[in-house]
């Protein structure tokens, strides 16, 4: 553990991309999130089809994905398969997610336990593919900014690479001002174009949607802290939050369906001026 504590000590965080290749330039979006499980596959899906419904030529990248499940001999993404499904993706599952792993960690120590090197190639070269042949993508990340995908690559390393505005998705609940400023702090460190936030799994009335001087009448804690959330992380993280999207039991990344509220919410936001 003395060691494992030095080596940190003595490797402050670098998030200099210089070593690897330059990616193509697009435009389009990098959707991450402050933390697993916060809804981004699903956010980033709904941004997705928003850009294809409004007739952007649109593809979607899921670099690395984790937690895939076994079929007919390949690993199969199931956040690929939905990601194809909101873009009507003409690409081949395996082009969209190129790096597929079954444990559900990190990438890294997904690819320690079944003995096989994180083929980073593989990640760029895909990339430029979907440059040939798309307007714009929607690239999403796996896990958080600072999660590694191999050693000394992390996404956050890939998200400075590919030179996209930064869309982070939070949930709405107690803790996300500390994980979504954590976030932003991190992706400003990184030079990273932070577009703003999506707060997702929203239980409340939108506070857009209450007007100046009425609140609504909040039973606890915790829906003050969804409440003010928003416009919490918005002042002291000094950016946008682009969307603000309810809990909706309709959604589904399994059976590949966004909700009529989560679709309103994430249409309102106008994604092409964002992309640039």
């Amino acid at each position: 553990m003395k060691r494992i504590m030095n080596a940190i000590a003595n490797e402050p965080f670098d998030f200099d991309v210089s070593r690897w290749p330059e990616l193509p330039r697009m435009k389009g979006l990098f959707v991450t999130g402050t933390d697993t499980g916060v809804g981004k596959t699903l956010i980033a899906g709904a941004i997705a089809r928003s850009l294809r419904r409004s007739g952007r030529n649109v593809e979607v990248f899921k670099p690395v994905a984790t937690g895939c499940r076994r079929s007919r001999g390949q690993l199969v993404s199931e956040d690929a398969e939905f990601l194809a499904a909101c873009a009507d993706s003409k690409l081949m599952l395996a082009e969209i997610a190129p790096l597929r792993f079954s444990a559900a960690v990190a990438p890294n120590v997904a690819a320690e336990r079944e003995g096989r090197v994180v083929d980073l190639e593989a990640i760029f070269s895909g990339y430029r593919r979907i440059a040939e042949l798309a307007e714009a993508v929607v690239v999403e990340g796996v896990g958080g900014l600072l999660c590694p995908i191999s050693g000394d690559f992390w996404v956050i390393h890939l998200a400075a690479m590919m030179k996209l505005p930064t869309v982070i998705v939070a949930e709405a609940g107690l803790g996300t001002i500390n994980h979504s400023l954590l976030t932003i702090h991190a992706a400003k460190s990184a030079r990273l174009d932070v577009a703003g936030v999506v707060v997702n799994r929203y239980l409340l009335e939108p506070p857009g949607a209450v007007s100046a001087g009425a609140p609504p009448k909040l039973k606890n804690d915790n829906e003050l802290a969804m409440y003010t959330n928003p416009s919490q992380i918005a002042a002291r993280g000094h950016l946008a939050v682009l969307a603000i999207v309810p809990e909706e039991p309709a959604n589904s990344v399994s059976r590949g369906i966004i909700g009529p509220d989560t679709r309103f919410a994430i249409d309102q936001v106008d994604w092409p001026s964002i992309m640039g």
